[in-house]
C-alpha cells in the first residue's frame, strides 16, 4: 500500500472516530486501542462458525472495549494478510497518532492468534517502549527458530489458554530481544476452551487488556 493510500486510509479512520472534533486536552488523554483479530476471522465471512470453536465474535469484542471507554481501531483483514506488510501499516498509524500529540502509553495494540503475530512485528518495528502491547494466544517456542527477527519492545503482556496449543509462556521470546522491554507480565488463563477462548469477549481476558491499557500495570 502506498503511502498517499495509507494517508487516506487514516484519515478516514481519524475521520470515524472523531477526532479531529476533539481539543488536543481530550485527545492527549483519550486512550486508543488498535485490534487485531485472529487468522479465521481474516479468512471467513463475518457470522461464520468455526466447526469446534464456534463463532468469532469479533464485533462484540471491539463493542467491549469501545463501552471500557476506548477509541478502538480495527478492521477486518483481507485473506492472505502479510504479516509484516500489515505491521508496517499499524506503525505507520500509531506513529501518526503520536505526532498528533497522543502520549504512547496511551496507544494499545491488542492481538489474538494470527493478529499476535502481526502485533509482535510492529512492536519490533515501532521500536517504542512506552507502547503498550498485549499478545494473546500468539506464542509457541518454535517461533524463536521460525521468526527469529521478533523482538519484544514496550509495556508487555501476554495472556495464553492452558489448554490451547498456544497455550505457553511467551518468556524465552522476552529475554532474547534486544530491544526495550519497559514491563512484561504473563497471565496464564485455564478456561478449557482451547484456542476458542480468544473467539468470545471472555472478561478473563477483556479485562485485564482494558487495565493494561488504562496504565494499571500493578494491578494485574
Amino acid at each position: 500500500m502506498k503511502v498517499n493510500k495509507l494517508l487516506l486510509y487514516f484519515f478516514f479512520v481519524l475521520m470515524s472516530l472523531n477526532i479531529y472534533g476533539q481539543d488536543a486536552a481530550d485527545q492527549k488523554h483519550q486512550n486508543y486501542l488498535f485490534f487485531l483479530h485472529n487468522r479465521f476471522t481474516e479468512e471467513m465471512p463475518f457470522g461464520s462458525s468455526h466447526p469446534e470453536y464456534g463463532k468469532s465474535e469479533y464485533l462484540e469484542i471491539i463493542d467491549a472495549f469501545k463501552n471500557a471507554g476506548f477509541q478502538v481501531l480495527s478492521e477486518k483483514r483481507p485473506a492472505g494478510t502479510d504479516v509484516t506488510l500489515y505491521a508496517k501499516k499499524v506503525v505507520y498509524q500509531i506513529d501518526s497518532l503520536i505526532k498528533m500529540g497522543i502520549n504512547a502509553d496511551h496507544i494499545t495494540v491488542v492481538r489474538t492468534s494470527k493478529g499476535g503475530y502481526i502485533a509482535q512485528m510492529t512492536s519490533t518495528l515501532l521500536a517504542n517502549p512506552n507502547v503498550n502491547f498485549v499478545f494473546i494466544g500468539s506464542y509457541r517456542d518454535q517461533d524463536l527458530v521460525k521468526m527469529p527477527q521478533i523482538n519484544f519492545c514496550g509495556n508487555i503482556l501476554t495472556i495464553f489458554e492452558r489448554s490451547d496449543e498456544f497455550g505457553v509462556s511467551a518468556i524465552k521470546r522476552k529475554e532474547r530481544s534486544n530491544l526495550k522491554v519497559t514491563r512484561f507480565k504473563e497471565i496464564e488463563l485455564n478456561t478449557g476452551l482451547k484456542h476458542g477462548f480468544l473467539f468470545k469477549p471472555l472478561n478473563e481476558w477483556i479485562g485485564p487488556v482494558v487495565m493494561w491499557g488504562k496504565r494499571k500495570y500493578n494491578l494485574i
